[in-house]
């Protein structure tokens, strides 16, 4: 058996409304970069196509992950 602990739920408000915060800010940042490679020649190089793997990686994680740990921390 785990110990448990009570956490308030203006704990978990918070907790939800910083979440919601960073998944917004990570999907347009990582969608302002998407968009900046594909619209600028001088941008696709090989090197930055590591980069844009790891924006679209962390683009995808934000919109799944965070809007169900929002509705987690919510409920």
């Amino acid at each position: 058996a785990f110990p448990t602990v009570d956490v308030p739920d203006h704990a978990h408000y918070t907790i939800g409304v910083v979440i919601l915060i960073v998944g917004i800010t990570g999907t347009l940042g990582n969608f302002l970069v998407f968009y900046a490679f594909c619209r600028s020649r001088s941008l696709q190089t090989p090197a930055n196509l590591l980069i844009i793997n790891l924006a679209i990686s962390d683009f995808l994680m934000s919109i799944t992950q965070s809007p169900v740990f929002f509705a987690n921390s919510l409920y």
